[in-house]
């Protein structure tokens, strides 16, 4: 009942658990990629990863600056080295984030526009292809572990018994992570449609 992988003797418990647990990081990836969405609220994840020059260097804004939502339609950004306030700004300006810092020399503000309603509907629809790539992913998976399954039958180390059941567990457990993508799409969905 056993199957090599990279040296490894692999069960069907082991794959089952091994294909849960890059479900997990998938949807984690998801979610993460969602919060670069904007919503009608300002959230510092909107600017986490805007990268920057700094000093010839280019740097994930997060890396060289604390980054704050003081208020509902308000980010502020402290970076740590005064001499990268310009360079800051500037990234802030060109980004296709739409936005228009202010510099006071020490701080940079960062006023969130509220959302028009068509702006709105096409962050919807960037969200739902986000989300149908999201499950896309968590199906590779399943088709990978199916793979490894068929593969474990052909060579007589399960029974065809035994990978039906195992089929059914990865299908359960593949319905599991498709509906997590589905609540958190549809709760960030709400997010973006509240106004």
């Amino acid at each position: 009942m056993a199957k090599e992988k990279d040296g490894k003797t692999l069960n069907i418990a082991d794959i089952l658990a091994d294909t849960s647990a890059r479900m997990d990081k998938s949807i984690d990836i998801f979610k993460r990629d969602l919060s670069t969405i904007r919503t009608g609220r300002a959230s510092p994840a909107l600017l986490e990863n805007l990268i920057i020059d700094y000093y010839g260097v280019p740097t994930p804004l997060n890396q060289v600056a604390s980054i704050t939502a003081p208020e509902a339609r308000m980010i502020t950004v402290q970076p740590w080295d005064k001499g990268s306030l310009l360079n800051i700004e500037r990234s802030l300006s060109q980004s296709e984030l739409g936005l228009n810092p202010s510099n006071d020399g020490n701080l940079i503000r960062v006023p969130i526009p509220p959302l028009t309603q068509e702006r709105r509907r096409d962050l919807v629809k960037l969200l739902k292809r986000k989300a149908e790539d999201g499950k896309i992913a968590v199906r590779n998976i399943r088709r990978d572990a199916l793979e490894q399954l068929r593969g474990m039958e052909r060579d007589k180390q399960i029974s065809q018994d035994d990978n039906r059941r195992a089929q059914e567990n990865l299908q359960k457990v593949t319905n599991k992570h498709i509906s997590q993508t589905d609540e958190t799409s549809s709760n960030k969905e709400s997010e973006i449609m509240q106004v």
